[in-house]
């Protein structure tokens, strides 16, 4: 077999993680096994329609959109698409993005606020949305592209646990995309962590780490990174690897779409199962009827590879 061409691990990237998370979404908050013991796929549930995606994907395309549309990254355009998406009511928003973008606060200061006043702002609602940026920013470089992370992840999140892990994804992402093992990238990518977060996260990324050794719900930054490379390391194609991200329960949807953001860029878009694309689609709360297809992605994902190889 030819191997992807870094265009098709871009939209591998993209798609895959929309496809991820549209196929986690009726099983969040469940126990485990619930996808093999069930054996649907892309059939709905949980209050959404076969193939929808969730608040992973619809924030990853403002981010996305916001980045060809402004010619880069321009953070406060970021946050005004966010906070104009939350106010469209979707049908699922963290708690802690929701209070940060209808706080009333600016953007340069609305997410460090709320973390002062919780002190909780680990989440993986920056990790989730990661896919498109991470194509975006991939021809930057190993420092460029976790620093733009990181800023992106600070918009809503206070808590730096949030960007470390954001920005571990989107070098993993950049290294799958050049062709070569992210698996293999990670010592090289741990030292480029801050290193208040570095141990932290050296134990989730571990070889010998498994989700069940989890001390925290996979909702948290960590154990939502650590599940995402385990089914990478542990599962030898796209759609094995999702699938055993969905097996995990819990926050299924943003644990597959993180899987699927990192096998996508492994495997290259043909590796993404027809009949999870044939039914994938993205609404778009708060820009009026707009809805994304799969073709819309693949363009999507094609787009931000040439802006950010220019």
């Amino acid at each position: 077999m030819t191997a992807p061409t870094r265009l098709d691990r871009a939209v591998g990237a993209v798609l895959g993680s929309a496809a991820g998370d549209a196929l986690g979404a009726p099983y969040e908050f469940g126990p485990a096994g619930q996808l093999s013991a069930r054996g649907e796929e892309m059939r709905g549930g949980g209050g959404w329609d076969p193939g929808e995606a969730t608040d992973d994907t619809q924030m990853a395309v403002l981010v996305a959109e916001s980045l060809l549309e402004r010619g880069g990254l321009e953070l406060p355009d970021v946050f005004g698409r966010f906070q104009r998406w939350a106010a469209g009511q979707p049908k699922d928003i963290g708690l802690q993005t929701e209070a940060v973008l209808t706080g009333g606060q600016p953007w340069d200061l609305a997410a460090a606020l709320h973390f002062q006043i919780n002190a909780r702002a680990a989440g993986n609602g920056s990790l989730m949305r990661a896919s498109g940026s991470a194509v975006y920013f991939s021809a930057a470089g190993r420092r460029a592209t976790m620093d733009a992370a990181r800023r992106i992840a600070a918009l809503t999140h206070g808590d730096r646990a949030a960007w470390e892990g954001t920005a571990i994804l989107h070098e993993l992402v950049r290294v799958a995309l050049d062709g070569a093992d992210p698996l293999a990238a990670l010592p090289a990518t741990l030292d480029a962590v801050h290193p208040d977060h570095r141990g932290r996260y050296g134990l989730v990324l571990a070889p010998d780490w498994h989700p069940g050794l989890a001390t925290e719900f996979n909702g948290a930054v960590w154990p939502c990174l650590g599940s995402a490379v385990w089914a990478l390391r542990t599962t030898s194609g796209f759609a094995e690897a999702v699938r055993a991200a969905v097996d995990l329960g819990g926050d299924t949807d943003t644990v597959a779409a993180v899987t699927g953001a990192l096998a996508g860029a492994r495997y290259g878009r043909g590796a993404v199962p027809a009949h999870w694309t044939e039914r994938l689609h993205v609404p778009l709360p708060g820009f009026g009827e707009r809805v994304l297809y799969a073709e819309d992605l693949r363009a999507l994902a094609q787009r931000l590879l040439e802006a950010g190889s220019r």
